[in-house]
């Protein structure tokens, strides 16, 4: 107990030694109100790092998908493995700083270059893991999974502790992706791969993907994580159907990370017309059928969406307009703390606790009202010590000219 603002924050003592939290005391008192709010270091559960700040040179001043996607295509015949490492190496600091402990990227997998890329980024992976975790996520149509190459990329995968991603558009032929859906899943049992998919990020068939998905799951046991990123289309489905499927997703334990910023940049357009039904996860419908929902950044500076900045404090305010979600409530708050924790599967579930990681963010703002103004002022602590531009740089600087 204590005193409670009105944005269900409490005023307490915290204090640290090198590494964990050592107490965690309520302050009794009316006439204490917070002055700096404390935050668990956030986590960013999808993005791109691989092509992170690729704007300036390969843009998509249409802003539509089908562009977005010739923009990436021009931007892989110009790709080197420095090239990478200089975009994600910077994506990691600016996500440092920003204060996050853990990122999943998914990282495009079917040009001849994949190998390469994911060597360079788990290079990194293991030189970050003090600072922050970092999953990666082999990125290919689901078809892939199919193939000769695709059995060679997902053993590549299960080297490296990542996951197997695949692309679901509204399908053509049901058959066809029936059966790759069931190849991938064989090849993520066989390697003890995670699964996360991007699926139904479109405007038409709504849930198409998402349909033949459980279609599968209903027929074959599938044991290991699934998630679904994207599920836009979801949200246009009418009420009841809508219910019916998160039902079914609940009940195969299929996780779902929404994806608001890039949703709204590139789904829902239509020439002179004002996207007024925007494509977008319907996050409280899933939550109440009991899936675990995660909110993520998506595109840092790319072709699929111009800004981006590895923020979570930003993510955390453009979804309380576009997706209706308040963080003084705990379904507005879990898809940046708990429930994201959850679906990656982090040793820590972000709770602020005796014993818990002195993993923090630390703002000067005394409300959730003030914290949500961008850029709000922090400070941010990793295992117990405050970070800086210095340190940063002392422990991560082997940036290189291409």
């Amino acid at each position: 107990s204590g005193s409670v603002t009105a944005e269900g924050l409490c005023p307490i003592n915290l204090t640290w030694g090198h590494s964990h939290i050592e107490s965690v005391q309520v302050i009794n008192s009316a006439s204490k109100f917070p002055k700096r709010l404390v935050l668990p270091r956030l986590i960013e559960p999808h993005t791109h790092i691989d092509k992170a700040f690729t704007w300036q040179e390969f843009p998509n001043l249409e802003g539509t998908y089908q562009e977005a996607l010739a923009s990436n295509l021009r931007e892989h015949k110009n790709r080197t493995a420095r090239k990478v490492r200089n975009r994600a190496e910077r994506a990691l600091k600016l996500a440092l700083r920003n204060g996050v402990r853990a990122i999943r990227s998914h990282v495009d997998s079917l040009w001849p270059e994949a190998e390469e890329t994911l060597k360079t980024l788990q290079a990194l992976r293991n030189e970050w893991r003090d600072s922050i975790e970092l999953q990666l996520v082999a990125l290919v149509p689901l078809e892939h999974w199919s193939t000769e190459r695709g059995e060679s990329l997902a053993a590549q995968v299960a080297d490296c502790g990542g996951l197997l991603g695949g692309v679901v558009l509204p399908p053509a032929n049901r058959k066809n992706s029936y059966n790759s859906f069931r190849k991938m899943f064989e090849l993520a049992e066989k390697f003890q791969c995670g699964i996360d998919l991007h699926i139904d990020e479109s405007q038409i068939q709504p849930a198409a993907g998402l349909k033949q998905l459980v279609k599968v799951l209903d027929q074959i046991d599938v044991n290991v994580p699934i998630t679904c990123s994207h599920a836009s289309s979801m949200g246009l489905l009418p009420p009841r159907a809508l219910k019916f499927l998160a039902e079914r997703l609940a009940h195969h334990q299929v996780n779902v990370i929404a994806l608001p910023i890039t949703n709204s940049w590139l789904l829902g357009r239509a020439n002179k017309s004002t996207p007024i039904n925007r494509p977008l996860a319907p996050i409280f419908e899933l939550q109440q059928a009991g899936v675990k929902v995660a909110i993520g950044g998506d595109n840092v500076q790319d072709a699929w969406y111009p800004s981006g900045n590895l923020d979570p404090l930003s993510l955390m305010a453009f979804s309380m307009p576009i997706a209706q979600l308040a963080p003084w409530q705990r379904i507005g708050l879990s898809p940046f703390t708990t429930a994201a924790a959850a679906i990656m599967n982090l040793k820590w579930d972000g709770k602020i606790e005796r014993g818990s990681p002195a993993d923090l963010i630390i703002l000067e703002v005394g409300s959730w009202s003030e914290a949500l103004i961008s850029p709000p002022k922090r400070e941010v602590i990793v295992n117990g010590s405050l970070i800086n531009d210095q340190s940063i740089t002392k422990y991560h600087s082997t940036q290189v000219e291409d």
